[in-house]
């Protein structure tokens, strides 16, 4: 049967506060109506009358003892409650300061240089799985039987088909924006019929490639992550395994063939859509005719711009694939998890696409490309 919790002055010593009953969660409302009518000042508090205390209990009593000027640690109560008493005392009266962060030097390089050893980790993790990918692809080749072609098409499909308006409608729109930029500024010195070339330069060499694999490396290195991780939440790779059956084989020798072969699809289609978008410009702004552009593009460009976009096609899609099914073999098994590495996989294809084609350019730039 509960006791009611009493905190009274003494009889031989006023100053001294006694404490008895069961000082517990379920007398909690008593406590505080205690708590609200504790004096303003004791000398010692006697708690060893209290025959029931849980961990409220002692808070409450921690409470009153500061409240009227003293501590936890001058109230006496039974040897069985010891341990209790001062556990609460070291977290109520007593909390951990909050150790204030410190922006200064030493920390800034310590942060740049975690910040190096991550990227080297992912650099070396990306480099293994694209020595582990090479190796599951040989193996495929050399037993073409165990290729699987009805996934390769189903995401031949969902990255190349389903990508078709959004990769043909942008750069319609940013090949007329460089033609209207490009008419702007030469029309200063008579020269607006070098938005022909400018344009097909533009298209054929960069902006082609350059913008199919973007828009590729945000729709689908995104899908990629976020399909395997998902399967990695849900122990389906492990399960994979298990069947003796293999995971790079299975999901990303099929996922790596079908953006090899249709980002550059997606890359002629877009320096078509490109060169239309200028033309249309050109015909709108500079008085030409669709004969007069096309004739212009045929005399002064040559056939090796067409080749040094292309080129760059497969190395993008296979940047793209291996980073977004990498990020997606690192889930750790959480939701949140899955959408770290979502966004990860899609910083890191855009990052390294753009890094490349810069080496590409300065590369063909210097051979005379």
């Amino acid at each position: 049967m509960s006791e009611r919790p009493s905190i009274e002055p003494s009889q031989s010593h006023p100053g001294i506060l006694v404490a008895s009953g069961d000082w517990t969660l379920a007398n909690a409302t008593q406590l505080l109506a205690l708590l609200g009518q504790a004096p303003e000042s004791a000398s010692d508090i006697d708690g060893r009358d209290i025959s029931r205390l849980d961990s409220a209990g002692a808070m409450m009593l921690s409470r009153y003892a500061v409240k009227v000027g003293l501590g936890l640690a001058t109230v006496e109560v039974q040897p069985a409650f010891n341990s209790l008493t001062q556990t609460v005392q070291a977290i109520c009266e007593n909390p951990p300061r909050v150790k204030r962060k410190d922006y200064g030097v030493r920390q800034m390089l310590a942060r740049m240089g975690y910040a190096v050893e991550d990227y080297t980790r992912e650099t070396l993790a990306l480099v293994g799985f694209l020595g582990l990918t090479l190796k599951t692809g040989l193996g495929v080749a050399l037993r073409p039987v165990r290729f699987r072609l009805t996934p390769t098409v189903a995401h031949m499909e969902q990255v190349g088909l389903d990508a078709v308006p959004l990769v043909v409608l942008l750069s319609f729109m940013i090949g007329a924006v460089i033609a209207f930029l490009g008419a702007t500024v030469l029309r200063d010195f008579g020269a607006e019929i070098f938005v022909v070339e400018l344009v097909g330069v533009a298209f054929l060499r960069e902006f082609g490639v350059l913008l199919t694999a973007i828009l590729l490396a945000g729709r689908t290195a995104s899908a990629f992550t976020a399909q395997i991780g998902a399967m990695q939440s849900g122990e389906e790779i492990d399960a994979i395994r298990t069947l003796g059956l293999d995971p790079i084989e299975l999901l990303v020798i099929p996922r790596l063939v079908a953006l090899m072969v249709m980002l550059p699809l997606l890359t002629f289609l877009a320096m078509i859509a490109g060169i239309a978008g200028g033309m249309a410009v050109s015909i709108a702004s500079l008085g030409l005719t669709p004969e007069m552009f096309i004739t212009r593009l045929h005399e002064t460009l040559s056939v090796r711009h067409f080749w040094v976009g292309m080129v760059k096609a497969p190395l993008f899609a296979m940047v793209i694939a291996l980073i977004g099914c990498l990020e997606g073999f690192q889930v750790q098994g959480t939701a949140q998890s899955v959408g770290e590495r979502t966004t990860s996989s899609v910083v890191q294809s855009i990052s390294l696409v753009i890094l490349i084609d810069a080496f590409a350019a300065l590369f063909f730039m210097e051979m005379d490309w």
